[in-house]
């Protein structure tokens, strides 16, 4: 019985060339109900003398196929692996692929630049919420309800009392009613108005600051306004300051760069008068002050505001501000 069972299972396995195949094998002679098992449960049947001699050469028949279904079952796995390899075989004299890796993009390196530029002559950044109220975004800056100036911001009303901010001002208020003099810091963030074209967007961003102290006088102003401007656009840039109006700053002053197009000759760009105008500045209304609990006449302090969408488009020469949002890959690679 021994050997036609031994015999039968070695030409079985001899034939076996997959895992599945070799477990339904293994099924086959020991699994529950197989060839072997049965032998062993009906055992019980047999006499004390039978069973002993009977017993012992199933047990040694069980061991010996469990040890050929053992050793099968690992060379099966290791031809899969081989067999596996060869399929997947990699050249790795063969080209990679391009990975093409983020940047920033050039509102961003920008504004970054800015940041960098204010921190590095002792400015702090300060923030402040998006959805403002109108008291911080405009009464509290010099402009009251009815207002005429209100006319040359087209705002977001969330509510009667709620706008979102058209200015990133609000945040200079707000860090004033916190904190007393000396103050040197910039506010820098998005803004949005109800404007759509080349040149504008309902949301933007821009950089506000503000540097408020016992003495301040336009003359600082003037100073570090300047070198702000020549740090960005070279130290050839010419600079010039006009008379302006702003509710929150008497006197106000516009200030613009001669032409980086056409270096001051006139072009469409500028219009044929050789400058373009980036910031607005001006020294801190007393009234502001007042808005903020400062002592009347103790101090002084400018503020200015520049777009930075507008320095980007004048630094990389892009003529339309609506290219910033497309995220067309092939404009974002440029930066």
């Amino acid at each position: 019985m021994q050997d036609s069972l031994k015999e039968s299972f070695l030409k079985d396995i001899s034939e076996i060339t997959s895992l599945n195949d070799l477990l339904n094998l293994k099924a086959k002679y020991i699994g529950k109900k197989g060839i072997i098992t049965e032998k062993i449960k009906n055992l019980a049947k047999l006499s004390l003398e039978e069973r002993k001699s009977q017993g012992k050469i199933l047990n040694e028949l069980k061991q010996f196929i469990e040890e050929l279904i053992k050793n099968k079952e690992e060379e099966l796995k290791q031809k899969e692996i081989s067999e596996s390899l060869k399929k997947e075989f990699i050249d790795i004299t063969l080209p990679g692929k391009n990975f093409y890796f983020g940047g920033q993009h050039p509102v961003n390196k920008t504004l970054l630049e800015i940041i960098d530029i204010f921190r590095e002559i002792g400015f702090t950044v300060e923030e402040g919420p998006e959805v403002e109220l109108d008291y911080y975004n405009f009464e509290a800056l010099n402009i009251p309800k009815n207002h005429p100036a209100r006319d040359m911001q087209d705002t977001f009303y969330v509510s009667e009392d709620v706008v979102l901010r058209t200015h990133t001002s609000p945040v200079q208020v707000r860090v004033m009613e916190k904190k007393k003099p000396p103050l040197r810091f910039i506010s820098p963030g998005k803004v949005y108005r109800c404007d759509s074209d080349i040149t504008h967007t309902p949301m933007f961003h821009q950089v506000e600051g503000l540097m408020v102290d016992e003495d301040v006088s336009f003359s600082h102003l003037k100073g570090i306004l300047v070198y702000f401007l020549r740090r960005l656009f070279g130290e050839n840039i010419p600079v010039r300051f006009r008379p302006s109006f702003f509710p929150f700053t008497e006197p106000s002053t516009e200030i613009d760069i001669g032409c980086i197009i056409c270096s001051g000759s006139g072009c469409r760009v500028c219009k044929g008068t050789g400058w373009l105008e980036v910031l607005g500045a001006g020294m801190v209304h007393p009234n502001v002050f007042k808005f903020a609990g400062y002592p009347e006449g103790k101090y002084t302090g400018f503020a200015f505001g520049m777009g930075v969408e507008r320095l980007t488009m004048l630094k990389y020469g892009i003529d339309d501000i609506r290219l910033f949002f497309e995220n067309d890959i092939r404009f974002l690679r440029q930066f």
